[in-house]
């Protein structure tokens, strides 16, 4: 059993002695040293004491001098765009997403272009055969590229083929969830499992300066699988968006030990794969002709890049006694609910006897709060069936009080808006006085903007 170590300190000068005295050695005062219980020894810390025999550390400034970390170029703009530049060297990204969103689309046509400059390039493969590969790229116009392809799922095998020529500059591991490796028990996909076999694979990377890519399984709830600590072991996390009603698809980082996790790539699936998207409003927005009531154009911001959707609203009201149905797609539920408080207790109008449903055009899923102002002249505009102009884009954050309140980047949304050919834009009234290619309405308060689109 642990014997717990006793101590005297003076409470005078802070002396330590292994016994007690009635006078403290160092500062000659009387009664001043006081027991305390120190750590409990065993026979393990009796022999073993971690503060001594180590690696002295190399301690560095902060002003060190340091380089940037090399990247290289995927040849896909939009993938370097969410990677913050390119892969670095080195590093580890684990990208998830849902089955047959198009992970391995994405990196074999990623691979087959770093390839093609020459750089070694290996895909593994642990959920497809060689040959299945290879017919997914001859559909995709890279059967030509000198990829080097294998279909393994033991980490001992891949690491000693990769041991034995020059190291890749860049190694797909497709999926980690079906990598073992022999020094752990367990079936593939158990968390020691995907935990050891990632610990494994990156710290080959880090050795030879290969950067690696590991695809990750999600559970039904959207969250890649397996053990939390699989994403911090990786510098970068990136999660494949997409619906499969719907062509595109966006990639968007949620970590990024070299960049920011601000921006995103937008995609669209087609027969020759994925292709990019220079225009993602082009995705969002239906065809414009006549203005519909309820439907409301709202410039979003990815990062750097806005992203014009139309946001659309249906009010049906309902027999007495009904229960109303609030139904939210694309946007955050509770985000409604608020709106709908305000609209009742600070404008006057009522939906407690009606049903109302929302919907982001395009599958695309906003969490902007300038989305605020945008939802609530579309629910406005569906209860009174006047359409809001269709020239016209609307943004602005909306408080429990009903003030409206400026958001981040407007002149960059309105810019985005007036390049798209928009002419309006209903902002709050901080907003009004910036010089802008299009017609600024400012509102100060919500119960303004309802007077303005019910011609009060």
């Amino acid at each position: 059993m642990a014997k717990p170590r006793k101590r005297y300190v003076c409470q005078a000068c802070g002396s330590v002695s292994s016994r007690w005295q009635g006078q403290c050695a160092d500062c000659s005062e009387w009664n001043s040293l006081v027991e305390e219980t120190g750590a409990a020894v065993t026979a393990f810390s009796a022999r073993h004491d971690l503060r001594s025999g180590g690696r002295a550390v190399a301690l560095v400034g902060l002003d060190a001098q340091i380089e940037l970390p090399p990247r290289a170029s995927t040849g896909i703009a939009e993938f370097d765009r969410a990677l913050g530049g390119g892969l670095v060297a080195g590093s580890a990204t684990l990208i998830g997403g849902d089955p047959g969103v198009g992970k391995s689309t994405l990196l074999l046509q990623a691979a087959a272009r770093i390839a093609a400059r020459g750089l070694p390039v290996a895909y593994i493969s642990g959920e497809e055969a060689t040959d299945q590969v290879r017919l997914r790229a001859r559909r995709l116009g890279l059967g030509s590229a000198p990829v080097q392809l294998a279909a393994a799922t033991s980490v001992r095998d891949i690491l000693t083929t990769l041991d034995d020529g020059v190291p890749p500059a860049l190694l797909v591991i497709d999926s980690i969830q079906t990598m073992h490796s022999d020094l752990i028990e367990g079936a593939p996909g158990t968390v020691s499992q995907v935990r050891a076999s990632a610990g494994e694979l990156i710290r080959f990377a880090k050795e030879t300066g290969t950067a690696l890519v590991l695809v990750g399984h999600v559970t039904k709830d959207g969250a890649i699988a397996g053990p939390r600590v699989l994403e911090h072991m990786v510098d970068t996390v990136l999660s494949f968006e997409g619906e499969r009603s719907h062509q595109y698809r966006i990639l968007r980082a949620a970590k990024n030990r070299f960049g920011g996790t601000d921006e995103i790539g937008v995609f669209a699936m087609v027969e020759a794969g994925l292709e990019e998207v220079a225009n993602p409003s082009a995705l969002f927005l239906t065809a414009r002709g006549e203005a519909v009531p309820g439907a409301v154009v709202f410039p979003a911001l990815e990062g750097t890049r806005p992203v014009l959707v139309e946001i659309q609203a249906l009010t049906v009201r309902l027999a007495s006694g009904a229960t109303p149905r609030r139904a939210v797609v694309g946007w955050d539920s509770g985000r409604l609910a608020m709106i709908l408080a305000v609209l009742e207790a600070r404008c006057g109008l009522s939906f407690s006897t009606a049903e109302v449903y929302l919907n982001v055009a395009g599958g695309y899923r906003i969490s902007d709060p300038a989305a605020d102002l945008a939802v609530a002249a579309a629910l406005v505009s569906a209860m009174s069936e006047r359409p809001v102009a269709a020239e016209s884009v609307a943004f602005g954050e909306v408080a429990l009080s009903g003030e409206l309140r400026p958001v981040a980047h407007g002149p960059l949304r309105l810019k985005e808006s007036a390049k798209l050919g928009f002419e309006r834009a209903l902002v709050p009234a901080s907003l009004g006085t910036d010089k802008s290619a299009m017609r600024l309405t400012g509102f100060r308060t919500l119960s303004q903007l309802v007077e303005h689109l019910l011609g009060k």
